[in-house]
């Protein structure tokens, strides 16, 4: 449980409406909060449209869920009234006609699951979240929904085993395999010193 006060600058609710989910240190879980609940509460939420320049970011912690939905559902409306919104599938009003995910919409979200297990790996794991991770990353090599994929994943781990003893070690790990298939493709080579400013912190 976190020991964290309640006070006008950590607000209970986002402008989603949906209620603000912190870590235990008490800062506001980047990964379990949507982005814009996330810039609200850190401040960082640059206001659009608003001849008030001297407004807070941060609005007063009181303020109702209702309110937020009605912010998000102006937002909505906004978007739905562009020309290029995909066609809808029968009988629903917001989930589009998007087809099965091809082998590029798949790698950018597996590497996103990936690095961001890591930068909510613990940092001083107990020996069973160890074997948990290891077993995960194994049978996540078995499972991966695009064969050569699976195939080189897996050859990776035998060549390099997990490193799980931190989660700086998990991340680094990461990072590496990413960069692997970065080069297979022609890609650049990400910097791993940076990882934790990419996926735990944020850029400043």
């Amino acid at each position: 449980m976190s020991s964290r006060t309640e006070t006008s600058k950590t607000p209970e609710f986002g402008l989603s409406g949906r209620k603000i989910i912190y870590d235990e240190d008490g800062k506001p879980c980047r990964s379990c909060n949507t982005l814009l609940d996330f810039q609200f509460v850190t401040g960082t939420l640059k206001a659009r449209g608003s001849g008030n320049s001297s407004a807070s970011p941060v609005a007063d912690s009181t303020q109702s869920p209702g309110s937020g939905e009605l912010a998000a559902g102006a937002a909505t409306d906004i978007s739905n009234t562009s020309a290029d919104q995909p066609l809808l599938i029968p009988g629903s009003k917001t989930y589009s006609k998007s087809g099965p995910a091809d082998v590029e919409e798949l790698g950018r979200s597996s590497w996103t699951l990936l690095h961001t297990i890591a930068a909510k790996y613990p940092n001083k794991p107990s020996d069973t979240q160890k074997q948990e991770m290891k077993q995960f990353m194994t049978i996540f090599s078995h499972v991966y929904p695009c064969g050569w994929c699976a195939k080189d994943f897996e050859l990776f781990i035998k060549e390099n085993a997990p490193k799980v003893d931190s989660k700086d070690d998990l991340g680094r790990w990461i990072c590496a395999a990413h960069n692997e298939v970065n080069e297979k493709l022609g890609k650049e080579k990400f910097n791993c010193d940076l990882w934790k400013k990419r996926w735990v912190d944020g850029w400043d």
